[in-house]
């Protein structure tokens, strides 16, 4: 595809997103109530230790402007399975039809993890809370702003279930032959670094079991991404040995042992060997 394809293509997927994005809208106003409920908990597990916490509107116009953003927030979870499906989509044109196959399988694992990454952030959401608010006297009042409370609120469950997802989308650039599970692996320290940098940077730099619970799963997915991509690769490296064979080519050889480990595993030989015509 040419550019201006590839622009077409991507205009077409935004808006097959934004549309899917519009449904969970309706879906998210009818739930607001409820999610608002469970994002107060953490106030009112305060009130129930004694504190005087409480959540606080600043302008008329607040409490509306936080249910539209809620709502936006349960659309964009509501709505995953679509807009990771057009993440999808966009890239499938220049996939052939065993590797667009592969797409049930990323939705199959995105979504669940988009997911767990969302009620991960959700579960270590009262711990914060609750350490934030011991650096507070006793005796002075817990007045929270509620547009705060729920900006960092959603941003922190977004934030941890694309966090989540990256280790699908490793795997997906290794199934279509961009990454090869080696290269994956030579990167684990930095990978393991920004991991930490990251579950550190969403949760307060005082609550080291927050991030501890954060960083963790993610280490996990991470390694286990890397377990299914060279498995794959091992496997693909095997079907290629063999339609080798076939040309009667040994990537055993010095001079053709790199063939075997390179990071394109689309290399084929394009002649095939002459048959022996000799009676």
């Amino acid at each position: 595809m040419s550019l201006g394809e590839h622009l077409v293509e991507l205009r077409k997927r935004l808006i097959y997103a934004a549309i899917g994005l519009a449904i969970g809208l309706v879906g998210g106003f009818l739930a607001v109530d409820w999610v608002w409920d469970m994002l107060r908990e953490p106030i009112n597990a305060l009130q129930l230790q004694g504190r005087n916490a409480t959540l606080t509107y600043g302008a008329i116009t607040e409490a509306f402007d936080l249910r539209i953003q809620i709502a936006l927030f349960i659309a964009v979870v509501i709505s995953a399975p679509i807009w990771l499906y057009q993440v999808w989509a966009f890239l499938a044109p220049g996939l052939n039809r065993k590797e667009k196959l592969y797409g049930v399988g990323f939705l199959a694992a995105a979504v669940p993890l988009f997911l767990a990454g969302v009620y991960a952030a959700w579960s270590v959401l009262p711990n914060i809370v609750r350490l934030m608010s011991t650096f507070q006297p006793s005796e002075d009042a817990f007045f929270l702003s509620a547009r705060l409370y729920i900006d960092f609120s959603v941003k922190l469950m977004l934030a941890v279930g694309v966090g989540f997802v990256m280790p699908v989308v490793l795997v997906m650039l290794n199934f279509v032959g961009i990454i090869r599970g080696k290269t994956i692996l030579k990167g684990w320290r930095v990978a393991i670094l920004i991991i930490v940098l990251f579950a550190a940077l969403t949760t307060p730099a005082a609550d080291l079991w927050s991030m501890f619970l954060l960083a963790v799963p993610m280490v996990l997915l991470y390694f286990i991404a890397v377990g299914i991509a060279m498995l794959h690769d091992r496997r693909v490296d095997k079907r290629r040995a063999a339609e080798f064979a076939e040309y009667g080519v040994d990537l055993s050889a010095p001079d053709l042992s790199e063939l075997a480990d390179d990071d394109t595993p689309t290399a084929r030989p394009t002649q095939p060997r002459e048959a022996n015509t000799d009676t």
